[in-house]
């Protein structure tokens, strides 16, 4: 099979021949062939060794049919494309894409029967197979199966591969595609309920803060007059200064920030896999920063290492999809691993620059100096949301466990509004437990997210 013309962009298949050889093309021999091959050897020593000319020819013609099928499936061109197309390219955990394949024949000869096999990581599930009948002179083939994965990041898939077969079934010879894609698996973003946020204003929207680029009307720089201006706004001491139509600016909205921290010390987590505490606490880090996305906010994703991970500005009113907003941040969740620091020293630094905002921190085990370092993450007069994830809850330490009392005291203390989450916990209802400041009350639209004590 040689190289055909790329279909939808995807290069075709490996030049046959020369690349593999005839060794490779004998070793794709099936059972049925080496069988024949062992009989015609058989047949042809035994009539060596009994005189017989007739078990001669007939040991002769078993032997010659598996290797003059080897050599005219290595020798015949045919030539066929592939395609493949992943709809979509990211999904979040435990939904499902659907992944297009198709091979054409664009040679003058028609193939035999095709095997095609896709390759996909253990998690995804087996590889795909697929027989496909012979394929005449541009002739095409499509077909399609589903993947799904329980666990973030990221999936190679492919290369296609094409298995080609003699009319007799005597020899295998593979030939594949050099095409990749991948599947990326983000973390499940739950909706969370509409609460109103205390401290600095949230977005944009009535009630929210503007400012002037500059204070004052005198101050006021003006730019050249636009087809459409509105002529109220021409500034007409700068239009007889520079002797051309000058208008004010427009008011620039000042956007509200936020700050996610996602600790993710390897020792403040126990266990592993889709259930664990620590995939609880990146899944709600994404659900917290695409809500605060669409409301207006411009968020960064913080670790306790330090490290920060630009977000993207908020789409308040603008009907763009919350996913699409939050592609970098969520791409980064998706492959954020375990650190391993021992404390939030590196997010303490971090949070210093005097762009906290809104903080809404998801916490592993806060033990000895680290609740305390914890607690001195919340700025002077800012909004702290920490969800607390004890490991030894999520483990099923034993009954009256208390040794996370401590810390959450510390938290609160500081000024922190504090909620402890437990296997089965949903984010969506302790969001909005949240906006009532952790009171259990019934969190309405009108609730604040207050760091007073409790």
């Amino acid at each position: 099979m040689t190289p055909g013309p790329p279909q939808d962009g995807t290069p075709a298949g490996e030049e046959p021949g020369g690349r593999r050889g005839l060794r490779a093309a004998f070793g794709g021999l099936t059972t049925r062939g080496r069988s024949f091959l062992a009989a015609g050897a058989a047949a042809v020593g035994c009539s060596y060794v009994l005189g017989q000319e007739d078990l001669l020819r007939v040991g002769l013609l078993l032997a010659a049919l598996p290797v003059a099928c080897v050599l005219v499936l290595h020798r015949t061109r045919h030539r066929v494309t592939g395609s493949r197309r992943l709809a979509p390219e990211r999904v979040s955990v435990g939904e499902e894409a659907r992944v297009h394949l198709a091979v054409e024949s664009v040679s003058r000869l028609p193939t035999g029967p095709l095997l095609l096999q896709d390759r996909v990581p253990y998690d995804l599930g087996p590889w795909p197979r697929f027989v496909l009948d012979r394929l005449e002179p541009g002739a095409r083939r499509a077909v399609s199966y589903r993947v799904r994965a329980e666990l973030r990041g990221r999936y190679p898939l492919g290369p296609l591969q094409l298995r080609l077969t003699d009319p007799f079934g005597m020899c295998e010879i593979d030939r594949g595609f050099s095409v990749r894609q991948t599947l990326t698996v983000v973390p499940h973003c739950a909706p969370l309920p509409p609460v109103a946020l205390g401290g600095e204003a949230a977005g944009h929207g009535e009630g929210r803060h503007r400012a002037v680029a500059l204070a004052g009307a005198d101050d006021i720089i003006p730019r050249g007059y636009r087809h459409g201006d509105d002529l109220r706004r021409v500034h007409w001491r700068a239009t007889a200064r520079h002797g051309e139509l000058m208008v004010r600016r427009e008011e620039q909205p000042q956007r509200a920030h936020a700050t996610v921290l996602l600790d993710t010390r390897g020792i403040a987590y126990a266990g592993a896999g889709p259930g664990s505490a620590f995939e609880w606490a990146v899944s709600g880090a994404a659900s917290a920063a695409v809500h605060l996305l669409q409301r207006g906010f411009s968020v960064r994703l913080l670790t306790d290492t330090g490290a920060s991970v630009p977000g993207t500005d908020g789409l308040a009113g603008t009907g763009h999809d919350p996913l699409d907003a939050a592609a970098p941040l969520l791409d980064a969740l998706a492959l954020i691993d375990h650190s391993e620091a021992e404390d939030l020293s590196g997010a303490h630094e971090a949070l210093r620059d005097g762009r906290t905002g809104l903080l809404v921190a998801f916490l592993g085990e806060l033990a000895g100096e680290q609740a305390a370092s914890a607690a001195r993450l919340r700025g002077r007069g800012g909004t702290a949301l920490a969800f607390v994830l004890d490991p030894e809850v999520w483990t099923g330490a034993a009954a009256g466990y208390d040794g996370g009392a401590q810390p959450l005291r510390l938290l609160r203390e500081a000024g922190w509004t504090v909620l402890p989450v437990t296997p089965g916990d949903a984010l969506p209802d302790l969001w909005r437990l949240a906006g009532t400041g952790g009171t259990g009350g019934t969190g309405e639209d009108d609730g604040m997210v207050t760091g007073g004590r409790a």
